[in-house]
């Protein structure tokens, strides 16, 4: 393998990481084999440190396919908190709010989730990366700022139902989606068309254009398997 010339890494990102954490300690490891102060590293798309699965690091030259590997189509499994919701959209803080569910069917979900298809508006969450004056929205979150973020389009391709527990007003989707889709977003807007609440209890992206996540390297055997690579350059 040719680290500086390039090359393109698939880790399955574990629970309670940020996605730089992850980057940041696989690049520290490539750097002290290679031994080099700090070998030139990037990530194709971040992941919120709640959720798990398939994060694309790119190495040396290939850093330059930063922007074209994030257009890629992706793959979602999320697990859904019907009835309530949280200031983050996920249970990265405390539930703020609950609704009535009595209305909430199965067949109903079918239809809101026919109607949340296609080419949609989707308004950021406030804690995400996204930049507002030249700071991440998330900053001026958690120091309190009022933080007004515009909708822009995504792309949804399809969201099936994997499972539905009415009793714990659970759902269950596999989400396919295009770039800057947020799944948080998601949840809020299925939990607002159900006119009642939602928030995210899982996530996990499964897959990142053709790479899957059972393609994907899991860190902490990272450096093992760096140990067994043939390193040129």
């Amino acid at each position: 393998m040719h680290f500086h010339e390039g090359e393109i890494l698939y880790i399955n990102k574990p629970y309670a990481m940020s996605s730089f954490g992850a980057l940041a300690h696989i690049r520290y490891l490539l750097s002290k084999r290679l031994g080099v102060k700090r070998l030139k590293t990037g990530h194709a798309g971040t992941l919120d440190p709640l959720a798990t699965g398939v994060l694309v690091l790119c190495t040396g030259k290939a850093t330059k396919k930063i922007e074209q590997l994030q257009g890629h189509d992706k793959e979602y499994i999320a697990t859904l908190q019907l009835g309530a919701t949280t200031a983050s959209y996920d249970m990265e803080h405390p539930v703020d709010a609950t609704y009535p569910t009595e209305q909430i069917t199965r067949e109903r979900i079918d239809e809101v989730l026919a109607d949340l298809t296609g080419d949609i508006p989707q308004v950021p969450p406030v804690y995400s990366a996204v930049m507002v004056g030249g700071k991440r929205a998330y900053h001026l979150g958690r120091k309190g700022a009022e933080v007004e973020l515009n909708a822009k389009t995504v792309h949804i391709e399809k969201i099936e139902v994997l499972n539905f527990d009415p009793e714990l007003m659970q759902l269950s989707i596999r989400v396919e989606c295009g770039k800057g889709t947020y799944i948080r977003s998601l949840a809020r807007d299925i939990g607002e068309a159900l006119g009642s609440g939602a928030y995210l209890t899982s996530l996990c992206r499964t897959r990142v254009g053709d790479a899957r996540i059972e393609d994907c390297l899991i860190l902490e055997d990272f450096p093992q398997w760096l140990e067994q690579q043939q390193i040129e350059g």
